[in-house]
């Protein structure tokens, strides 16, 4: 072949080279294809890249491969490299200009050595010893830097014996050699360093993610714990989605940046937060404020106290001799101080908050609401106030109307924060995927009420997930945390009732995603044996 079809012909592999260089996202498989690559493209037998440790001032072995021995090491071949490092100063400082790849990157030269046993001014006594023991025959060496569009080095390409093309014999990397591998290196360096770059910026992105959640978990734990275990749970769901393979969810399919998009998806679900009260997040009783003001009625209620004495005491002098009148002083005053009481404990079950309080339990506390008493200002007045009252009567937990829709605000913060992000292509679905995990299946939800079929699979997931972490979550300020079966029970009611997925629920419960989950994070008393027979909504032979 003549010299100019040959130089052609790698200038058009150099060219493909470049593209596929570009197309790779994976730093190990950017450093094996470079380095098989310039292999290739000098016909080379073995060959070594080396990246450049600035902080610490020396070249560490990544990838390493031997034709002729058959080694292949590092990269994707999941085999270590025992090589120590190669140092680039000594111990007094004094430059290393004695090993090739270290003079490379101190010089920024390419240094081309026909044969290393005839070289002069390097020690290969390193390379001497390797073929000792391997049998091996190291000669031509082309060692090129890998110079960044800054002109720093990055790394190191060293390529070892070149072989004639036509008989396979070992001869000198030539000009041509060299000055392709050196155009090779600089596209090497330039997409290693984008792809680092973007790696950087990648952390930096979910740094950011990170320090809004610390600033949410700042304001409130409680927050804060939802907030790492929903995006878990997502995942664990989603790759049990993933693997199923039969059922109506079968085609669904997920790749590493599908992946990586819901991952992200999950961690901003709660992030509107950041602007909710903390006072409302962490409401753990009804009459909770800054302070819980449960114990302001316990004042009042000793006041009702003791004016039901001085009652008695008046009653009892006024009675005079007359028994009659005496014993029936005593025992209205007992019963009164029974009925508070009473009363007092009444309204200390009402504070905590259960699950559902009955009208008869409201109608209680509107006439306990409209005991007399009068205050330090010496002005007599309702028991209870209007706010009180609204607070005590709350049908199902601590917060009233007006504050579950400060609550329930973040969502509508949520989509506005992430829908004003410029989101690249693969990260275009972040908003949808973290704004509909308030959404029903029958299109009762909120913020938007949107339908089962107007929602992506994705954000199905995260609506199932961000129930099921809130019922088995035991550290929430206005409840414990469910036991398995008590959790799983209340979401098969919701899949029934058109809350939930249930294409997802039912794979929910088959992979056993909950259990793996439970394993995780819940304490051991919740996670009970579980008869999925009782549990609403599980289909028979699941």
């Amino acid at each position: 072949m003549h010299s100019s079809d040959n130089l052609l012909r790698r200038l058009k592999e150099l060219n493909g080279i470049g593209i596929a260089l570009s197309q790779q996202h994976d730093i190990n498989s950017l450093l094996e294809t470079i380095l098989v690559a310039a292999k290739r493209i000098t016909n080379a037998d073995a060959g070594t890249l080396y990246l450049y440790e600035p902080d610490q001032q020396m070249l560490r072995f990544e990838i390493l491969r031997n034709d002729t021995l058959k080694t292949a090491m590092g990269g994707t071949s999941g085999v270590p490299i025992s090589f120590y490092p190669i140092r680039l100063y000594d111990e007094m400082g004094n430059p290393n200009h004695a090993m090739v790849v270290s003079h490379a990157v101190l010089s920024g030269e390419t240094i081309n050595i026909p044969d290393a046993y005839m070289a002069q001014g390097f020690d290969f006594s390193g390379t001497k010893n390797f073929d000792a023991k391997t049998g091996y025959r190291s000669r031509s060496f082309l060692t090129v830097p890998m110079l960044n569009h800054e002109n720093e080095v990055i790394g190191v390409l060293q390529l070892i014996n070149a072989q004639d093309r036509e008989n396979g014999e070992i001869v000198k990397f030539s000009a041509d050699d060299q000055q392709i591998l050196e155009s090779l290196a600089s596209q090497a360096a330039i997409a290693l360093t984008n792809r680092r770059l973007i790696g950087q910026l990648e952390e930096l992105f979910e740094a950011f993610i990170q320090l809004i959640n610390t600033a949410i978990d700042d304001k409130s734990a409680y927050t804060g714990g939802h907030c790492a275990r929903v995006p878990a749970l997502t995942m664990m769901l989603a790759e049990a989605v993933n693997r199923t393979e039969h059922g109506p969810l079968k085609d669904f399919v997920m790749t590493e940046k599908d992946r990586r998009e819901l991952k992200i998806a999950g961690l901003l679900h709660d992030c509107g937060k950041i602007t909710t009260p903390v006072h409302v997040v962490d409401k753990a009783t009804k009459l909770q404020t800054l302070f819980d003001r449960i114990e302001m009625l316990d004042t009042r209620f000793e006041v009702l106290k003791r004016d039901a004495e001085i009652t008695m005491l008046r009653n009892l002098a006024g009675a005079g001799a007359d028994v009659r009148r005496a014993d029936e002083a005593t025992r209205e005053y007992a019963e009164r101080i029974s009925q508070l009481d009473h009363d007092r404990e009444f309204l200390r079950h009402c504070n905590i908050g259960c699950e559902a309080m009955s009208e008869e339990q409201q109608q209680r506390v509107r006439q306990i609401a409209a005991y007399r008493w009068r205050g330090a200002d010496g002005k007599e007045g309702n028991f209870l106030s209007d706010d009180e009252v609204e607070n005590l009567t709350i049908s199902s937990g601590t917060l009233t109307a007006t504050e579950r829709e400060i609550i329930n605000h973040h969502i509508d913060v949520t989509i506005k924060m992430l829908e004003s992000l410029p989101w690249p292509k693969h990260l275009k679905n972040v908003p949808e995927y973290a704004g509909g995990h308030h959404e029903r299946m029958d299109g009762k939800g909120y913020p938007r009420g949107l339908m089962r079929e107007q929602m992506s699979v994705q954000a199905r997931v995260m609506g199932i997930a961000d129930i099921f972490e809130a019922l088995t979550a035991k550290d929430r300020p206005y409840k414990k945390g469910k036991t398995l079966t008590e959790s799983l029970t209340i979401l098969g009611k919701f899949k029934l009732d058109g809350h939930v997925d249930p294409d997802l629920f039912d794979i929910f419960i088959r992979e056993k995603v909950y259990l793996d989950y439970a394993e995780q994070f819940l304490s051991p008393e919740q996670i009970d044996d579980v008869e999925l027979d009782n549990i609403p909504g599980v289909n028979p032979g699941i």
